[in-house]
């Protein structure tokens, strides 16, 4: 899912990746923070600033530069009480949060954080701020658990955002803005046509990692051949680390055994799965009941053709929910789309043929699930060795515009698809505790932008979607003009959309007049992400 962006910008001084890598272990965060104000994002300067470190120091830096971005607004306003006359240079600005965060938050000691943040100022040329600088932080060393208690009253995001989270979650305001400025815990896909769950945590304990296992529940009602409701549940199960590990500690990660991704970001290819073989139970019902006594001319049942289905997962980078669906088709079990169980509890052959498609629109990203896929044994070459018939295509195209086809004058807009899973591009503020520079670089602008590119994307990809076929919409998101306000607007153009009903039984998010809402509240809990499924019905 791509995270558009704008920033507000420091024409100052716009650090490089070659300058991060210069100075002291603080010159080199300052200088990061300074690349983030200018509108990079975090993923893009991580790297460069850890690589450029010795071991010893990675830690460190990681847990300033993560805090600092965690608690920034909140800083900022403390920081605004602390000064006599406004600070309007960012760099000295950034320079005392950073000195902060070290006497708040990390608990180093005061005369090296002092010091060493004075010596800081120094070296990216703000000399002439060394005495403020000074000031302040000795002011906060003398009572640091008041200034603590101070700068852990609100929240800490633009004012802004947390107007319009005070709007949409007025009775989980204060818990979702004080868990946004948390870190999130760590979870894992465990790859299902591999191993199971509790085999891998097994695995996990021998290499002396512990992890629970977490298990969702998701109740919702599909439709059967007849377009009445029926209700089903499915149970979703990854596991959760007691302490965030690196990839290559895990057991068999660079095997395709495991796979880092959020809990709730684990439900989108269940459900979509789950709504896709509900599909090719009710045609294959319907088969039986209309044709049971008929055959081809050549005497074969006319059931028992080929069967050829499509589906799309559209703005898919990086790969994370299109591995996991494919995962569950290259699983030989009940999840598997090759075999499916009617309403007599038979198991019958569904297809034959299966196509599946997924689309981004930067070549980068398309190159990441490339990787991703290689790693999980799942791209086109591996897919091809397995005796099931999986035709996998990866295309980069824009998917407020792209349609099915192999060319322009090919492209029809035409129903293609049995299903789509579309991950739609957001706003991400449901992820802000992993990413905390979303908070620096979002506007209050960007969710109209945001929002008017969704509807794009759905009233394009809709016309492609077969009747009978189930479309799942994904945010990680927790505001409504992208989630239930968006499909609340999609449905009132859209005759042939019914919005399928979640349970009671759903054991994670917060019901919504279309679909379910996770909120990052919970320490040990995942993200923020939105659901809903539509189903498209005959006309």
């Amino acid at each position: 899912m791509r995270q558009n962006s704008t920033a507000p910008r420091n024409n100052k001084l716009k650090p490089s990746s070659n300058l991060i890598m210069n100075g002291s272990v603080r010159v080199r965060v300052i200088r990061t923070l300074l690349a983030i104000q200018n509108g990079q994002s975090l993923s893009s300067v991580l790297d460069p600033l850890l690589n450029s470190l010795h071991d010893g120091d990675k830690g460190f830096a990681h847990a300033l530069l993560l805090t600092t971005l965690r608690q920034w607004h909140a800083l900022a306003r403390l920081l605004d009480t602390l000064a006599d006359n406004p600070i309007d240079e960012v760099e000295v600005r950034t320079t005392i949060q950073v000195g902060l965060v070290q006497l708040l938050y990390l608990e180093v000691a005061d005369h090296a954080a002092i010091h060493e943040t004075v010596e800081a100022a120094k070296e990216i040329e703000f000399a002439h701020s060394t005495g403020l600088v000074n000031a302040i932080l000795r002011k906060v060393a003398k009572n640091p658990s008041k200034f603590r208690k101070k700068c852990d009253k609100k929240h800490s995001l633009p004012n802004w955002l947390a107007y319009q989270l005070k709007q949409d979650w007025s009775e989980q305001y204060d818990e979702l803005t004080q868990g946004l400025r948390q870190s999130a815990p760590m979870f894992l896909r465990v790859n299902s046509a591999v191993t199971s769950v509790e085999d891998y945590q097994n695995a996990l304990y021998g290499a002396e990692i512990d992890a629970d296992i977490v298990e969702l529940t998701t109740g919702f009602k599909l439709l059967n051949a007849s377009e009445s409701a029926m209700a089903t549940t499915l149970s979703t199960k990854g596991l959760r680390l007691h302490q965030s590990t690196a990839v290559n500690a895990l057991p068999e990660f660079a095997q395709g055994t495991a796979s880092v991704q959020d809990m709730h970001a684990q439900l989108a290819a269940p459900i979509i799965n789950k709504a896709l073989i509900a599909k090719l139970s009710a045609e294959n019902n319907s088969a039986d009941i209309n044709s049971s006594e008929v055959t081809d001319t050549d005497g074969t049942d006319s059931d028992s053709a080929d069967k050829e289905i499509h589906i799309l997962d559209a703005c898919a980078a990086p790969g994370g929910k299109l591995a996991h669906w494919l995962e569950f088709i290259s699983a030989n079990d009940q999840s598997s789309l090759f075999h499916v169980k009617q309403d007599n509890n038979e198991t019958s052959p569904a297809i034959t043929d299966l196509k599946v498609t997924a689309i981004d629109n930067e070549a980068p990203r398309i190159e990441r699930i490339r990787e991703n896929l290689q790693r999980l044994k799942l791209s086109q070459h591996d897919l091809q060795q397995a005796d099931n018939s999986i035709a996998l295509n990866i295309v980069c195209a824009d998917a407020t515009r792209w349609q099915h086809g192999k060319n322009k004058k090919a492209a029809t807009n035409e129903p293609v698809f049995d299903a789509i899973l579309l991950d739609s591009p957001c706003t991400a503020t449901g992820v802000i505790r992993r990413h905390p520079d979303i908070s620096i670089l979002r506007t209050e602008e960007d969710i109209e932008q945001t929002a008017l590119l969704q509807a794009d994307i759905l009233h394009n990809l809709w016309p492609q979607l077969k009747a009978g076929g189930y479309l799942l919409y994904v945010t990680c998101s927790i505001l409504k003009q992208e989630n239930v306000e968006q499909m609340q607007d999609f449905m009132t153009h859209h005759d042939d959309a019914v919005a399928i009903e979640f349970t009671e039984d759903c054991s994670w998010g917060i019901e919504q007049a279309i679909g379910r809402q996770c909120l990052p509240i919970d320490s040990e809990s995942g993200d923020g992400f939105y659901y809903a499924l539509l189903h498209k019905t005959a006309e």
